[in-house]
């Protein structure tokens, strides 16, 4: 019994936003939840929100500005701890706009298709991508007349 007691988070439900941003894992860490908050990335119920410290409850709707993402979440449930995300995503229902697979869609790739905008395998590389090799090097050395 004293155990619910102290998991428990106090206000009946009530939670301060960054540590929800944090169970809910939105962010990886409580001071990147903070810090997103402080910048003003971050509206609860259509107000922009200055202050971590600020309580969010059941109800409420967080629009979060993450990494070029906008995520718009309904809070169910305050956290308890910052679990698995199994468990994370029971505290939120998101409402977020569906992202349009396209071109521009970078990260945008199921789970059955391969991801071929990766390093080409073989160490076949196109020409003048990354570091010269030492040809190359000795080739720029040559050109730029600084034969030694």
């Amino acid at each position: 019994m004293g155990e619910d007691v102290a998991q428990r988070p106090p206000g009946g439900g009530a939670q301060r936003l960054d540590k929800w941003l944090w169970y809910a894992r939105v962010v990886k860490t409580r001071s990147l939840a903070a810090a997103l908050v402080t910048r003003g990335r971050v509206r609860v119920n259509r107000e922009r929100i200055q202050k971590p410290s600020q309580t969010v409850k059941p109800g409420d709707v967080i629009t979060a500005s993450v990494s070029r993402d906008m995520r718009v979440l309904k809070v169910l449930l305050p956290g308890t701890r910052r679990g698995p995300a199994s468990e994370a995503q029971t505290l939120y229902e998101d409402l977020s706009p569906v992202k349009i697979a396209g071109p521009s869609a970078g990260g945008a790739v199921s789970g059955d298709q391969s991801n071929t905008s990766g390093p080409p395998v073989g160490g076949v590389f196109d020409t003048g991508s990354g570091r010269p090799s030492k040809k190359e090097r000795r080739q720029i050395v040559r050109l730029k007349g600084q034969d030694r």
